[in-house]
């Protein structure tokens, strides 16, 4: 334990006055005697040396054992009290401060534990009202939470900057099938309350799905909505409707503000593999019924023959016989499939043209640092397209003509032909060739630094429609033209003939929503503000440097200030080595229990993957720390984000405790301790800890981050390394 050096001043200081009081009293009285009355005295206090020294020490032992006492009662014990009454006034915290010292500290004492009495009796009657008071808002998120967790559709719900804010169990199901490692993580790494939702999908298509919806919701939409469809890293291919979430405050008056959006999702890879078996079966159909027509031409020429033999005869008509069946056969397959596949095709949106042709001016402008401008646009022609792919064409052959052909300036057209919509890209320039314009259409397309397997012909397939390339001898100009199908009018709506009244329920009060991602450095963020994981681990030993390894990590996180206890991650990790007999009983982990579990190379990345974009929090992190930097030239993963150590938060805010060990600090706090010595129960309780400790952080002055790191580094306990 540290000594404290008030308390040794305390101790020393009254022997020190003691021994300064008697030498100046000797030589005052020694300056008053002549040189016999001084050689007389001294040579009676020199056979009494003993006893003069023995006197005085006793006298200065009990002045400093009075002392003492006196510290440890008059400043000590009031220092305690103060800090435990801290505590029980950061709230959350129900119990009686202790008494230590003095008579009067101990009333003092009791009299704060009269007024924590009173105001947890205030409290409960405000609780009580406010229950009261609230009980329609829980009925009404009961509901919700009911319907969400009977949705068979995946529902994430994401503020502007794509924090989840809220998800359901079916989404939770589908991202684990997402994760590149779900027999450690279960998707965990992928989804979380205050998670980006970006680790999944592009940011790009969000972006431009968003763009789409603030047109529509600009324009008076009741219901506006995107649609598109996306590869995750892990391979599966997802189709994904938007939908907006409306601020209560309108935005600069063209519309009402986006608050957030709505993300349902459905998993469709294996749609696109029966699409696939589909197309091999046409495949095949094409190829078979190429030999079956040859066999039976051959066998209606050979009929034809009037000498032919009846025993051949028959067999030629067996042969034509057996062909149809099988051709029969095969259509037959390949209709049920068509069938089937109508059921499954890759969604479309309606969008207005008009829109669609504002978005790729932006584009083209953006990408290509180029003029644009729309002439002849139909401003009532609504479109069924994938705008995504349909834009990257147009900046795909903007470029080229940029780069190819030197071209500055370019139209958009939109007009109405039939059934159907000629969107045109003209320019004025050099004229191309017919070769030249096929190459484009059939080469994979580059948008600056980004390449895509697609070609402009699998766009234009896609949609149904016809690309050529046309010049206008007359203007003097020529055009790409696109024939882009029209979405159906019985499914289009009239904005204007909707009225703008709520059509949903309003379920999106969140704190989440409040907070917004801001551009300072991470030092300079308020601590309330960040969101952490709190881990622990569990390891064969404590020397990491001597061969000891993990066997278990455990983590919980923090988001807005609350304790997602629902978003845990906890997984054994096989050492690769026995596990010591000695340290079994402390953490309970038998050899059997981490055998055949993945190894630390295979779970370090998913829990990297866990804690991204928070801060780490550990108790003694020094110790756990120490553990994972060890591991990151075998595992390739570095844990870079900052450290907050309860150890040392707890010195501190509380430096006249005696102990801050995790047990002590749980029981100041009234913090119940479950799991001890199991990584994901230390985890919860270190949580639990660091929630009561902010508020007592922020009465010292300590709110931000870098703060709050600068001053538990001054800490004595900060000096531990290992």
């Amino acid at each position: 334990m540290k000594l404290d050096r008030r308390l040794l001043l305390a101790i020393l200081l009254p022997g020190l006055v003691l021994l300064v009081w008697t030498g100046t009293a000797l030589l005052l009285v020694g300056a008053t005697l002549d040189s016999n009355e001084r050689e007389s005295l001294v040579a009676l206090l020199e056979s009494r040396v003993a006893l003069v020294l023995m006197l005085g020490l006793g006298l200065a032992g009990g002045l400093g054992y009075a002392a003492n006492r006196l510290y440890r009662d008059r400043v000590e014990a009031p220092a305690r009290l103060l800090e435990e009454t801290r505590i029980v006034l950061s709230g959350g915290v129900h119990r009686e401060v202790r008494a230590h010292g003095s008579p009067e500290n101990q009333r003092l004492a009791r009299a704060v534990n009269d007024i924590v009495a009173q105001r947890l009796q205030l409290q409960q009657d405000v609780e009580s009202r406010v229950r009261e008071a609230s009980q329609r808002i829980e009925q009404e998120r009961s509901r919700l939470a009911a319907l969400m967790s009977e949705l068979t559709q995946s529902v994430v719900v994401c503020a502007l900057d794509g924090r989840v804010i809220l998800y359901n169990n079916r989404a939770r199901l589908q991202f684990r099938a997402l994760s590149e490692a779900p027999g450690v993580t279960g998707g965990a790494e992928l989804i979380g309350l205050g998670r980006s939702i970006y680790p999944v999908f592009d940011r790009k298509l969000i972006a431009h799905a968003l763009e789409s919806v603030q047109q529509r919701l600009q324009r008076g939409a009741a219901s506006p909505s995107a649609q598109f469809v996306t590869t995750t890293r892990a391979g599966q291919l997802l189709r994904v409707q938007m939908a907006p979430v409306r601020s209560s405050a309108p935005d600069d008056g063209s519309g009402q503000a986006l608050n957030g959006f709505v993300l349902m999702l459905d998993n469709i890879t294996r749609e696109l593999e029966d699409e696939s078996a589909r197309d091999r079966l046409l495949h095949g159909l094409t190829e078979r019924s190429r030999s079956s027509l040859a066999n039976m031409q051959a066998a209606l020429d050979m009929l034809e023959f009037p000498d032919l033999d009846p025993v051949m005869r028959d067999r030629f008509i067996g042969v034509i016989r057996d062909e149809t069946g099988a051709m029969s056969r095969r259509i037959q397959d390949l209709a049920a499939s068509s069938t089937e596949g109508l059921k499954t095709r890759w969604p479309m949106e309606d969008m207005l043209g008009s829109d669609l042709v504002a978005a790729a001016l932006r584009r083209i402008e953006q990408a290509h640092q180029l003029s644009g401008s729309a002439a002849e646009v139909d401003p009532s022609l609504w479109l069924r397209v994938d705008s995504f792919s349909l834009l990257q064409v147009l900046g795909y052959l903007t470029g080229r003509l940029v780069d190819e052909f030197d071209v500055r300036h370019f139209e958009l057209r939109l007009v109405a032909a039939g059934e159907h919509a000629h969107l045109d890209l003209v320019w004025s320039g050099q004229v191309m060739s017919t070769e030249t314009v096929m190459s484009w259409e059939m080469d994979p397309m580059r948008v600056g630094e980004e390449t895509t397997p697609l070609t402009v012909r699998d766009v234009v397939e896609r949609h149904g429609g016809a690309f050529w390339f046309e010049r206008e001898r007359v203007r003097h100009q020529a055009l790409f033209r696109f024939l882009l199908p029209l979405a159906n009018a019985q499914e289009q709506m009239d904005a204007a003939a909707l009225m703008h009244g709520d059509s949903r329920p309003e379920y999106y009060d969140f704190d989440l929503f409040q907070t917004s991602e801001q551009a300072r450095e991470l030092a300079d963020r308020r601590l309330v503000d960040l969101s952490y994981t709190v881990f622990d681990t569990e390891t064969t030993g404590l020397n990491p440097s001597e061969g000891d390894e993990i066997i278990q990590i455990g983590a919980v996180r923090i988001v807005n200030g609350k304790l997602l206890r629902q978003e845990g991650f906890e997984q054994l990790v096989d050492p690769g080595r026995d596990i010591p007999a000695l340290s079994i009983p402390i953490h309970g982990i038998q050899p059997d229990m981490v055998r055949g579990q993945p190894m630390i190379d295979k779970v370090l990345p998913a829990f990297h993957a866990f804690a991204a974009d928070t801060v780490l929090v550990a108790h003694n992190a020094a110790f756990d720390m120490r553990f994972l930097q060890m591991k990151e030239q075998q595992t390739g993963v570095r844990f870079d984000q900052p450290v907050l150590d309860t150890l040392l938060l707890s010195a501190l805010v509380h430096p006249s405790q005696e102990s801050h060990r995790l047990e002590a600090i749980a029981e100041r706090f009234n913090v119940t301790i479950m799991g001890r010595h199991t990584a994901m129960g230390d985890a919860m309780v270190t949580a639990e800890v660091f929630l009561r400790l902010l508020p007592l952080l922020a009465e010292k002055g300590i709110h931000t981050l870098g703060q709050a790191r600068d001053a538990a580094q001054k800490t004595y306990f900060a000096r531990i390394k290992y």
